[in-house]
């Protein structure tokens, strides 16, 4: 997630992911990044302006119908944590009913912008405090690098959450730093590991398939892709 900024960005998250966390305020971080960027993308460690590279090869991999054969409708699509709005504006462009929100005002006001005639229906919103209508109600659900950048002690509240917006029949793609202990890492990010992925299976969902990537010049990240679906 950071291992390709500057070190000073990386020291800035940092302390305000501390400060936040100090207040018990896990998320609050987000808009003060946002706003404090001032409307430079390099402020922004995770800010691609591209669709994330995993997700594309979700999507050259995965055969994606776009059309809720139920319903015969557009399929509804959900991206948490949009950051600003690369990712749902691809799933626009793809034919995709799309539903992009994050914690940030900035952000979203960032994704307005940048796309003036988008076609994504964005929206501030709280993943701890989600619209009851929300619930189990998109088709797709695309969580990227959110619930990483949250500490341990709410990572199964996240979990549950993100997997209560899949509807029945529909998917969630999760894409991830991953970890092979359950001893709690260093963050943020705070990478995920087998048993807290695991957790998706234990809310209602299926693993399946996955995609594994290494990076560095060790090849010592490992992330990877995760698709769910809902019985």
């Amino acid at each position: 997630m950071f291992e390709k900024q500057p070190q000073n960005i990386r020291d800035t998250v940092k302390v305000l992911a501390e400060k936040s966390l100090a207040q018990s305020d896990p998320t609050g971080w987000f808009e003060t990044l946002y706003s404090q960027a001032n409307q430079d993308t390099g402020q922004v460690p995770w800010a691609n302006l591209k669709i994330h590279p995993y997700l594309q090869d979700w999507l050259d991999k995965s055969s994606l119908n776009t059309q809720n054969k139920s319903t015969k409708s557009t399929k509804s699509t959900l991206v948490v944590g949009c950051g600003l709005g690369d990712d749902a504006e691809a799933l626009q462009k793809l034919g995709l009913q799309v539903t992009a929100f994050d914690i940030s005002p900035t952000a979203i006001n960032w994704c307005k912008q940048r796309f003036p005639d988008s076609q994504v229906n964005y929206q501030v919103a709280d993943l701890f405090n989600l619209p009851p209508e929300w619930n189990q109600a998109f088709d797709l659900v695309i969580e990227i690098r959110n619930i990483q950048a949250l500490p341990l002690n709410v990572r199964t509240e996240a979990i549950e959450l993100v997997a209560s917006l899949v509807a029945s029949k529909g998917k969630l793609v999760v894409i991830t730093r991953f970890r092979n202990t359950d001893a709690e890492p260093e963050g943020p990010p705070w990478a995920l590991s087998e048993k807290e992925l695991a957790q998706f299976q234990e809310f209602g969902l299926k693993e399946m398939g996955s995609q594994r990537f290494t990076e560095g010049d060790s090849q010592e990240v490992t992330k990877l892709w995760i698709e769910y679906s809902r019985d």
